[in-house]
């Protein structure tokens, strides 16, 4: 089905793929991994027909698929990041699909609706949640029938049932003959889903190997080059103090649609509170209103220092916060678009967290060139150099230096947003393990995640939101993940606190 050959890609003079060979059969999941920059962005690139090889060749039943129409209506990909006309509703990208993919299936796609019931297939899709947008991308992409379906991080916004149902449809499709390929850092989704997992490190093919004769351990161990243990550590709290406190927060958007719904919750410093929802519950909303970034309806954000003094935060900007001696650390959902300036260095983007602390662009840079050699080297982030643009790093290497930078920052608040979103496993278990420390230096850790597994693992206690309003709070140790999941959909939602 999929052949791929000697396959060579360089860019400015960076090897991306170095004599890559991989073959997928029909009727078969096959999984695909590595570290970020190993090279997989731009595998699937190939596979797609978007890049043309330097050398070697990428072929589907034996034609080349770049520049070959027949061929690409073939494949259906599902990007991690979706690219949609996005002030197109879903009707409208029906017709659009229906245009480009002779084989798409008009009664399958009504027929498919039912699974889909909380889509308004009239709505824009920009103004769909990103999970909703992620469950348009199957819905279209499955209803082209295509020979080969391309998955990127398919789980990452989804439920665990929304999950379940997803498997359930790639197996029939499997099963059908249809050939799938799937990149993800979920090593338990590989072991559950896969029949094969390849792997690839700094652009070449280290091999592949049947999953039923492998593990998790295994496998990372095949991606960094040595050996791995994948463990969270999570210690008890010490002395945890009251640090934020919300009440009754509410906050709406700029339609004047509720994202908040009377929010009340207590952060603890020396505490990881872990925050689950579906996409678009109000995580974002509610991180960027802590942080002085989102505007507020109503309710009450407090810091709370040693000495038990509270310090209203609504109504202040970040700068002003900063002022007040309130450090808090932002890991925003869009790294690029609030985090980090694409066209600037690494040295220059550690700089804009030291440029909002005070000191000068002009008499400060060596702090921040220290800073991003230290984030380089302890999270392992592939770049030609520390003069490399942001913009030109994958989106994983992307993901490690916001999260470095804000670390290295010494808060007294973390609040993070899908800080592993896109890292591979080693890379994701450095992060758990700095969170980790800073539990253990007293601050408090707010973690927004997606993967209920790790929250259940790390966090000693997990918030559920749904709709913008508290679900639930139950502790972390001891949690059942399918429990949380029908709280995010508000079934069988309760208060453990």
């Amino acid at each position: 089905m999929i052949q791929v050959s000697g396959l060579k890609k360089a860019f400015d003079g960076f090897v991306a793929l170095n004599g890559v060979d991989m073959h997928v059969e029909k009727g078969a999941i096959y999984g695909l991994v590595g570290p970020n920059g190993a090279g997989k962005s731009t595998l699937i690139r190939h596979l797609t027909g978007v890049y043309r090889p330097d050398q070697g060749e990428v072929q589907i039943d034996g034609e080349n698929v770049y520049e070959n129409k027949a061929v690409k209506a073939k494949i259906a990909y599902i990007p991690d990041e979706l690219f949609y006309f996005m002030q197109a509703d879903t009707m409208e990208m029906k017709r659009f699909y229906e245009g480009i993919y002779p084989s798409f299936d008009g009664k399958l796609f009504y027929r498919m609706q039912e699974f889909f019931p909380n889509i308004d297939v009239k709505r824009n899709i920009r103004r769909l949640s990103k999970g909703m947008q992620k469950q348009v991308a199957f819905w279209l992409a499955i209803c082209c029938k295509p020979d080969i379906l391309i998955l990127d991080e398919p789980t990452a916004v989804l439920t665990p049932q929304e999950t379940d149902k997803l498997f359930a449809i790639l197996r029939n499709m499997r099963n059908a003959g249809k050939a799938i390929v799937i990149i993800t850092h979920k090593m338990h989704e590989v072991e559950s889903l896969s029949d094969r997992v390849a792997v690839l490190r700094k652009g070449q093919y280290v091999g592949d190997v049947m999953t039923r004769d492998t593990n998790a351990e295994e496998l990372t161990n095949m991606m960094v080059g040595h050996p791995v243990k994948l463990n969270i550590e999570r210690t008890e709290p010490v002395n945890p103090r009251p640090r934020i406190e919300v009440k009754d927060l509410i906050v709406r958007n700029e339609e004047g649609t509720t994202k908040l719904d009377h929010v009340s919750f207590t952060a603890n410093s020396g505490e990881i509170l872990g925050i689950a929802g579906i996409a678009g519950s109000g995580q974002k909303e509610l991180l960027e209103a802590i942080a002085g970034l989102q505007p507020v309806d109503s309710g009450s954000i407090s810091y709370i220092e040693d000495d038990g003094t509270h310090v209203e935060l609504i109504g202040k900007d970040p700068l002003t916060i900063q002022n007040m001696g309130v450090s808090l650390s932002f890991v925003p959902e869009d790294r690029l678009g609030m985090g980090l300036v694409g066209n600037m260095d690494l040295s220059d983007n550690m700089m804009l967290r030291t440029f909002r602390k005070g000191h000068s662009f002009f008499t400060d840079r060596k702090s921040p060139r220290r800073i991003a050699e230290n984030v380089v080297k302890e999270l392992e982030v592939a770049t030609p150099s520390l003069s490399t643009p942001i913009r030109r790093l994958s989106g994983g290497n992307v993901q490690k230096v916001l999260v470095g930078r804000e670390i290295t920052s010494a808060p007294k608040v973390l609040l993070t947003a899908y800080a592993v979103r896109g890292l591979d496993i080693h890379s994701s278990y450095t992060i758990y393990n700095l969170i980790n420390n800073q539990k253990k230096q007293n601050v408090a850790v707010v973690y927004v995640g997606e993967d209920l597994d790790v929250l259940v693992e790390l966090c000693d206690r997990i918030l559920v939101l749904c709709g913008g309003k508290v679900s639930g709070i139950v502790p972390g140790r001891g949690a059942d993940k399918r429990e949380i999941g029908m709280m995010m959909t508000r079934v069988g939602g309760n208060e453990h606190e």
